[in-house]
């Protein structure tokens, strides 16, 4: 099965071809680079291109996996739209990947594991997971300050790309694995182990998690 992977999520984002097949080893034929601030001029062409050079046409495809979240909403929004309009000409399944989960798979932890990716603003993602995954197991993605992230993360081990909250956990003795940035490649084998789960969805069902403050909990940081 042939995968297409976009990761439009950040200010650098990045498409994948990869070729997966049960009981194999996921091959990557070729991630490319995409430039911040041009996604929506970029991405069509490149995904054209990306097919072409490598000899296949959209109709090879058999399903998509897509950064849905957390990170830029512009950009985010950029990479899901163009997933939709694929899956539903294609009738292609999606596998909608928590880049979250993409840093735990990469890190290879096990038992408690919190994965952390850069908010703004002094703010962080958080997911915290049991691994291995099981059905009914512990998975939670929210949004902490920076000081609620350094007393929740205590007996946790942090798994993170982002300089910044490595050195900010380590500093505080925190048991933190720091990880290499992630690209669509990575998109895509969190994209994979969700298509071979049968954790997929529709074009019409696929929506972005942007894992953001809810307005009540904004004005208390703002009267506090």
């Amino acid at each position: 099965m042939l995968i297409l992977a976009i990761d439009t999520s950040g200010k650098h984002g990045s498409i994948a071809l990869v070729r997966a097949e049960e009981g194999e080893e996921l091959e990557v034929i070729e991630c490319v680079g995409l430039a911040g601030g041009t996604f929506s001029a970029q991405l069509i062409p490149q995904i054209a291109e990306l097919l072409s050079s490598q000899g296949f046409s959209k109709l090879d495809l058999g399903a998509f996996a897509v950064a849905a979240g957390p990170g830029s909403f512009t950009g985010l929004r950029i990479g899901l739209a163009a997933v939709k309009a694929l899956a539903e000409v294609l009738q292609k399944p999606i596998a909608a990947v928590s880049l979250l989960q993409v840093c735990v798979l990469m890190s290879g932890v096990q038992g408690k594991v919190m994965a952390v990716l850069d908010a703004g603003r002094g703010d962080v993602y958080v997911g915290e997971y049991e691994v291995p995954f099981s059905a009914g197991g512990s998975r939670l993605e929210h949004m902490l300050s920076r000081a609620e992230f350094l007393e929740h993360a205590k007996g946790w081990t942090v798994v993170s790309p982002d300089a910044a909250w490595i050195e900010a956990g380590r500093a505080t003795g925190l048991a933190v694995t720091a990880l290499p940035p992630i690209t669509a490649a990575e998109v895509a084998r969190q994209g994979w182990s969700q298509v071979r789960n049968g954790e997929t969805v529709t074009s019409e069902q696929l929506e972005a998690n942007y894992i953001r403050r809810t307005d009540a909990e904004m004005l208390e940081r703002i009267g506090s």
